[in-house]
């Protein structure tokens, strides 16, 4: 049977090789302030261990995490424990289920490890009914499930608003029915995806993939997103002196984003743009969290766009709030106004952050950034008026159609700034372009040049006087290789992991499995035919195959 009645008999960190005992003292669960009420689960509650694969400081500042935690700890037919690579809360000896919130790729080594020291075998087809069932969710897995496929057993495809509960409802209805059952019965269910149910055929080893098909003829050809479209956005459920961000509280203003940057999957993933109501989302929200603490994270990809911000600004400079230390995610450039950084300088912020991804007005009209410099300055002058000491701006190089040019108008920009804004501290950061799945850009491969043009730009920068801080090419290599993967790169994963999960473990795995799967190349490098199949084509995303070929066919109009 899948599931049984708990036991009430819990494990200890010991018998499993999970992470050190923690004493009473020790823990960081005694130190948060939780900001809903915990249901008492009944007798017959189903067993769930909801994990994030990274340690506790990390887990505990994702406001996705958070939230499905708190819906699932909500429900009196669940007994939840929390578990992260350092520490967790007592665990069931035979959960019913397993749980993963995946934000980041490469924690996938850290999935591999919290199954194995929970005895759990890592691929769901040596899986048994003895053995919990392992779902996963995050942008990690709705954005592209397949490298990492044979893990899991269900995973969540969008929202945890949409699907968390409807995925629950049905595995309480199925508690009588065996694993094969319960598979079956829930991958009929929208927006829950079962991998083992689906088979990828290829025409070689090494080529494209030819077709994606589920194996039995009462299941879908695809699984759709499910999106969430109600006006009550997130926010946190627990603040904590422990978390990354010490004593946090997080409030989710935005989702989505109306500009729609032809690379940016938070944008395409998430569409449509929504912002949280004032009244039903966001001032509750603010009542619930200044109450406990006085460190406040607006979140959101482009928070100042919602359509009453400045009546949040408002809201947030009455005197009752003077002692409240105020941050924000990276806002619209030329949103950037004086109330807006005097506001942050009078509630303990020092810089504000703007993604311009290039100085180049050609390349930002190729992605889709409509941005000009002229407001990319006025920002800067904005910043400093109001009592800020600093901007960070986040760059882009290697963007499909790229030139040398380009690259001299970035530093052009970066020297007009300094001048424009004197004594405002300057800082650039930037990423070498990598090819996301649902974006009109998928289809592109990363600029193999993109490792000396940032070299240029550092070289160019520093003469300059401005604090250049890149990302690592090789890691964004390999960020593409997940980002763009399919099923046969899962023996790899596993083989990374075992030569110990470092840049070099990827050219070794690659060089064992020489012709069992395409070269690193193919799935990093080149460019892809619109027309082939590409690994995530059964996974519906907010917007159809040939509108974001149409987005993609526009952009090259300024190549």
């Amino acid at each position: 049977m899948l599931i049984a009645g708990i036991t009430g008999e819990l494990i200890t960190i010991e018998k499993i090789g999970l992470p050190r005992a923690l004493s009473v003292a020790d823990s960081p669960f005694q130190d948060e302030t939780l900001l809903f009420d915990r249901a008492a689960p009944a007798d017959s509650a189903l067993s769930v261990v909801f994990a994030f694969p990274n340690q506790y400081s990390v887990g505990i500042t994702s406001l996705g995490y958070q939230v499905v935690w708190a819906t699932l700890a909500r429900r009196t037919d669940l007994i939840v424990s929390r578990l992260f690579t350092d520490c967790h809360e007592p665990l069931p000896r035979h959960p019913d289920l397993l749980g993963f919130s995946f934000a980041w790729e490469l924690d996938y080594v850290n999935v591999l490890t919290l199954l194995e020291s929970l005895q759990i075998p890592r691929r769901a087809a040596d899986r048994s009914d003895d053995h919990p069932l392992v779902f996963g969710g995050g942008p990690v897995l709705t954005a592209n499930p397949e490298p990492f496929a044979a893990f899991f057993d269900v995973i969540l495809l969008g929202d945890g608003e949409t699907l968390v509960e409807t995925f629950i409802d049905h595995l309480v209805s199925l508690r009588a029915a065996s694993r094969k059952e319960t598979l079956h019965h829930l991958a009929q269910v929208p927006g829950i995806y079962v991998p083992g149910l689906y088979q990828v055929s290829y025409g070689d080893p090494t080529g494209p993939i030819v077709a994606i098909a589920p194996l039995q003829a009462d299941l879908p050809p695809t699984i759709a997103k499910q999106t969430y479209r109600g006006n009550v956005l997130s926010a946190s459920t627990v603040v904590t002196p422990k978390s990354a961000w010490e004593n946090i509280y997080m409030v989710e203003v935005v989702r989505s984003c109306p500009e729609m940057c032809r690379f940016c999957l938070a944008s395409y993933l998430t569409l449509p743009f929504r912002p949280a109501s004032l009244e039903a989302s966001l001032l509750p929200a603010l009542e619930r969290g200044l109450a406990v603490t006085d460190r406040l994270g607006l979140l959101g990809a482009s928070v100042t766009q919602h359509p009453e911000f400045e009546t949040l600004l408002d809201y947030l400079n009455q005197p009752q709030y003077d002692h409240v230390r105020l941050s924000l995610a990276s806002v619209r450039t030329n949103t950037v106004n004086p109330k807006l950084a005097e506001t942050l300088t009078r509630h303990g912020s020092r810089s504000i952050t703007i993604a311009v991804e290039s100085g180049s007005e050609r390349v930002r009209q190729i992605v889709n950034k409509k941005l000009t410099t002229e407001e990319i300055e006025q920002a800067a002058i904005n910043a400093k008026a109001g009592g800020l000491s600093a901007l960070k701006l986040y760059g882009m190089t290697g963007v499909p159609g790229e030139s040398l040019a380009d690259l001299e108008q970035t530093v052009d920009m970066m020297i007009r700034l300094k001048k424009a804004a004197p004594g405002l501290r300057l800082t650039l950061g930037c990423s070498t372009f990598v090819p996301k799945a649902h974006t009109p850009f998928q289809w592109f491969g990363v600029n193999r040049e993109a490792e000396q043009r940032l070299r240029y730009l550092k070289k160019h920068l520093a003469k300059n006087g401005v604090d250049f801080r890149p990302e690592s090419y090789s890691w964004s290599v390999i960020q593409a290789l997940i980002a763009r993967g399919d099923r046969r790169l899962t023996p790899l994963l596993e083989q990374v992991r075992h030569y110990g999960d470092s840049l070099g473990s990827y050219k070794r795995a690659f060089k064992d499995m020489a012709g069992q799967l395409p070269p690193l190349e193919y799935y990093v490098h080149d460019s892809w035919a619109q027309d082939q199949p590409l690994p995530w084509d059964h996974l519906q995303g907010p917007l159809p195959k040939a509108t974001l070929q149409k987005h993609l066919i526009s952009s090259l109009t300024f190549t």
